[in-house]
């Protein structure tokens, strides 16, 4: 568990929990469920517990903990969420709620890696050298019926109105809100339950009732004082003398807040990030610009001087905002077209509204803030709902001039948009645009406004996946040097101004000036060995240490013997830059000899040699372009082709995946797609680096790392048969149509005792759902086990599985325990395993803020390969690491963040990262060690490779694929989608069988 002496984690968790509902202790673990709510204290019913046995506010769902997830680490949620994961029961003696986490939680090593060489290390973290020692009170907070609390402006502006301020004292008592539920003040109020009153349209002198027919602007909001914070569990916590509780969450969710509460005032916030107003932006087309601000994250760690204690990640964050412009400037460049090419497309898609693609494009303008400033000395502020089927001469709406006493707005007369800004206000709008629909009404009607007379406002941030030319913009702009990034990290500090910030000076919390500098150690190198025949079989140390060597005059270490190249293929799409014949031969000619140079094997015809077919393909064939070119092989070799290879003319994805869905579902043959101008410069390191991907889709590889440490350290591990299983599941990109959307996952298998090669399968995974489901696994990685068992286990079951695991965040910890492990346990009792094998799990983290900056480093400054960082940014009791593997080419490198969940297999720390770092060294498709374990990078490939498989045949009434197939405890979609099942892939020649997804 995540709390400090193991015997600890053992004994019942005595803590306050929710006012619910005891059947859930009752729950099956075995059986996988649907999401499930905690539910959560409103501040206005407590019906168990009342008295001294206060209840702290439950969590009922991963959201709410979003702002403090990344330290609380696997008990941690286990304890906030208890209710999910394990067995609760009410004690009517004590009037408590037992907690039972698991004793199996790995803890953090007593020792710590003393492999390679120490080196000092800056990270971007900054300690807490004095935590609140004052009394603070926590309040529920809730709305009355007449306020949306969803309407995040709408609340903040009642929060901070005089009339609220002047009932909770302020600016004496500063009080702190989460802009949700709870609130704290330093302070008690006179009474347990207080009630405030605001009006806003008085505040802000405006007409009584605001222009709402009798409703006025009035909200009511209700503060409920639930308990005081309490610091004494969280420094019983930090000192090691107490595990996790509610109370531990609440007081760190309430130091997060109070973190954040000043820079919120004062700068634009984006979740932990905060942008200064003033700051350079810079211009990524389409309306979208991007500039940089400060991320900063508060989170117990264990620090330099191995004790456990409180940190702030200080980073930079690079946020893509609207442009603030006129919004009929911002259409232009949105669309890329001036006024009569939109109007004349508005004109086409108002056919069928409802069905068009304009109005599919237009959603990402949804709660985009506008002002209206078509009257100069009053500007109102909108939101954006929904750009309509009408202009401004058609949009009718009912004449505020038209006052008659008693008649119900609708049948006052209708007016439109067009004559109202005409004759109101001596204005014309522009025919043949769309006028825009607001998210608020007036006198219970939409509010239509001219695009003409509204301008994006500053400072919003822009939530759609970003197109290619605007990603490459973006990556310019984001990546910095270590030296520029540093430099950035400390103007963030500056920013921050902890010193003069009155929130954290009122409540005592004060943040050492200084960054965390730590002892870290950069672990040995294995050695990099390829095939005999090579001219320098090991790769020389120093190019390790550099993170890149060369692949000429070496030969593949694995190559593909098996399955020669026999009957193979050539097709040049046609069409602007398509290659011309003879730059075609020569290219052919040249890869022949350099792959033939690596070990390559490809057999030669009696009548053609090691000449392929060469032809021609039309895009306008469509599925038909990959058949003729299949064909007309088959037919030259009078045999089924083993190898084709398609020369395209861009990097157009629907082109490249119409290839590869026809190559890989169709015809079941190993396919390599080539651009045009690469094909033209034939440089010998652009054939080798094809070469490496050829070799592998037929079953080679291209080196193997040797380990010179792990004998040492683990002399045993050799011996022990062992599977590594890596699993990757990746979302539709945020944007329209995203809701309905498949989710994919990838689970790869290593493929031989060397962890060289590795199976993959690939399937749906519902919308939106995070853990892979039961199905998928069954289907996909149930066959992948028994193919180990057949050929590498000798038909035996490894005795240990090391699982990496990639893309869920700490919530979702316990998820990956209670449900993939658990079903692939299942797999292996399905396939007649008599010994269930020994499983370890660790996750693989990307998105993460900590940074390395050593002393020493390479020539950009950046951390070697094999930086391990076990101190200073990790969790204070459980067993995690950052490990930076490769090199950076560009920017800062970004490490990896570690952490084990389950350690079945009893790795000791030490052997699993070496273990973890060494095969780094390995990626099939690199001279380079890379930052992520293979087995997770080639999921990543596999998960993206699938989207080419997708079933976008139109589905009529035959039997889709349900959404309860997909069910996970923590699948996010809100909406019941059906998602059908990718095509499966052709394995007539073996497909499956080799690394068709690199």
């Amino acid at each position: 568990m995540g709390g400090p002496p193991k015997r600890r984690a053992q004994a019942e968790k005595k803590s306050s929990g929710s006012s619910g509902d005891s059947s859930s202790a009752s729950r099956d673990p075995t059986q996988r469920s649907t999401p499930k709510s905690i539910p959560r204290l409103d501040g206005n019913r407590d019906p168990l517990i009342s008295g001294p046995h206060r209840v702290p506010t439950e969590y009922s769902k991963v959201t709410d903990l979003k702002n403090i997830s990344e330290f609380l680490g696997l008990a941690g949620w286990y304890t906030a969420r208890g209710d999910l994961y394990q067995f609760r029961n009410f004690d009517v003696d004590t009037n408590t709620w037992k907690i039972t986490i698991p004793d199996s939680l790995p803890q953090r090593p007593a020792k710590f890696n003393s492999n390679g060489r120490e080196i000092s290390v800056t990270l971007n973290t900054f300690n807490v050298v004095q935590a609140p020692n004052t009394v603070v009170h926590q309040y529920d907070v809730a709305w009355g019926g007449d306020t949306d609390a969803t309407k995040r402006v709408l609340i903040k502006k009642i929060w901070h109105s005089n009339a609220v301020k002047a009932a909770l004292g302020e600016p004496t008592n500063l009080w702190v809100y989460d802009g949700n539920k709870l609130a704290w003040s330093g302070k008690r109020l006179d009474r347990d339950e207080t009630r405030i009153t605001v009006d806003l349209d008085e505040e802000q002198g405006r007409p009584q009732n605001g222009g709402r027919s009798g409703k006025g602007n009035k909200h009511t909001i209700f503060l409920k004082w639930t308990r005081q914070v309490d610091f004494n569990h969280l420094r019983a916590f930090l000192d090691g003398q107490a595990s996790w509780s509610p109370d531990c969450i609440d007081t760190i969710n309430f130091l997060d807040h109070v973190m954040r509460e000043g820079p919120s005032q004062k700068y634009t916030q984006i979740k932990k990030s905060f942008f200064q107003r003033g700051e350079q932006r810079f211009d990524l087309g389409g309306g979208i610009e991007a500039f940089k601000g400060v991320f900063a994250s508060l989170r117990p760690v264990l620090n330099e001087k191995f004790q456990k204690t409180l940190s702030v990640n200080v980073d930079v964050a690079n946020g893509t905002f609207w442009r603030a412009q006129e919004l009929t400037r911002a259409i232009g460049q949105v669309f890329n077209c001036g006024p009569p090419q939109f109007q004349q497309r508005f004109r086409d898609a108002k056919r069928d509204w409802k069905h068009s693609q304009l109005k599919k494009d237009l959603r990402r303008f949804k709660r985009v803030g506008v002002t209206a400033f078509h009257v100069k000395e009053k500007e109102t502020q909108w939101t954006i709902d929904e750009f309509v089927g009408m202009d401004a001469t058609e949009a009718m709406f009912p004449d505020p001039d038209d006052r008659r006493p008693g008649v119900p707005p609708t049948q006052l007369r209708q007016i439109s948009v067009h004559k109202y800004f005409q004759t109101k206000y001596g204005l014309n709008c522009t025919s043949n645009l769309p006028v825009v629909k607001m998210t608020k009404k007036i006198r219970g009607g939409a509010v239509y406004l001219p695009m003409d007379w509204l301008k994006i406002d500053p400072n919003q941030r822009y939530n759609t996946k970003l197109s290619d030319v605007q990603t490459s913009a973006m990556i310019k702009f984001a990546v910095t040097l270590p030296k520029d990034r540093w430099a950035a990290v400390m103007h963030g500090v500056r920013l921050l101004n902890w010193d003069k910030d009155d929130y954290l000076s009122h409540y005592g919390l004060k943040i050492a000036p200084n960054a965390t500098k730590v002892k870290a150690r950069v672990l040995p190198s294995p050695s990099v060995q390829f095939g005999q025949g090579s001219r320098q079989a090991t790769v020389d140390p120093k190019d390790l240490v550099q993170g890149r060597w060369r692949l000429d005059g070496r030969k593949f270490a694995l190559p593909n013997n098996e399955r020669p190249i026999k009957a193979w293929g050539v097709c040049v799409i046609q069409g602007r830059g398509a290659v011309a014949q003879p730059q075609v031969e020569n290219f052919v000619e040249n890869f022949v000899k350099i792959y033939e140079s690596h070990g390559g094997q490809i057999m030669s015809h009696p009548k053609f040699g090691k000449k392929p077919w060469m032809g021609p393909g039309n895009l306008a064939d469509g599925g038909e372009l990959v058949a003729k070119a299949f064909n007309a092989t088959g037919n030259r070799y009078q045999m089924r082709p083993s190898f084709m290879i398609f020369i395209v003319n861009d990097r157009n994805v629907d082109v490249y995946r119409r290839i590869k869905k026809s190559c890989d579902i169709r015809f079941g043959v190993a396919s390599q797609v080539l651009q045009s101008k690469h094909v033209m410069g034939s440089s010998p390191q652009y054939i080798s680096n094809v070469c490496m991907k050829v070799n592998a889709k037929l079953g080679g590889a291209t080196c193997v790392a040797k380990s010179t440490t792990l004998p040492k350290i683990a002399p045993k591990s050799s011996s022990i048969p062992t599977m590594v299983v890596g699993a990757d599941v990746s979302h539709p990109a945020p944007g329209a149509a995203s809701g309905e959307a498949a989710s994919f996952a990838a689970i790869t298998v290593s493929a031989d005792s060397l962890f060289a090669r590795y199976w993959a399968d690939v399937q749906t995974n519902g919308n939106r759902v995070e853990m892979v489901t039961t199905n998928n696994i069954d289907e996909h990685f149930g066959p992948m086990a028994k193919n180990w068992m057949q050929r590498v286990g000798k038909g035996l079951p490894p005795a240990r599985v090391l699982y990496i695991r990639d893309g869920v965040s700490e919530g979702q910890y316990a998820a990956v325990l209670e449900e993939e492990v658990r079903d692939m346990k299942e797999c292996f009792k399905k396939i007649g395993c008599k010994q269930e094998p020994k499983f370890t799990v660790v996750i693989a983290g990307k998105r993460h803020h900590i940074r390395f900056f050593p002393d020493q480093g390479d020539r950009n400054k950046n951390p070697l390969p094999g930086t391990l960082v076990e101190t200073g940014c990790t969790h204070p009791f459980e067993f995690d690491f950052y490990l930076c593997s490769h090199v950076a080419i560009k920017g800062t490198a970004r490490p990896i963040h570690y952490q084990c969940i389950l350690n079945e297999g009893n790795w000791e720390a030490a052997e699993l990262q070496q273990f973890i770092f060494e095969h780094s060294y390995q990626y099939i498709r690199s001279t380079t060690p890379v930052s992520l374990h293979p087995a997770v990078y080639y999921a990543h490939l596999a998960a993206d490779r699938s989207r080419a498989h997708v079933n976008d045949t139109p589905v009529s009434s035959g039997k889709k694929e349900a959404k309860a197939e997909q069910r996970s405890s923590t699948g996010s979609s809100k909406n019941q989608v059906e998602i059908a099942p990718l095509q499966a892939i052709s394995n007539v020649m073996g497909l499956k069988e080799v690394m068709w997804y690199v």
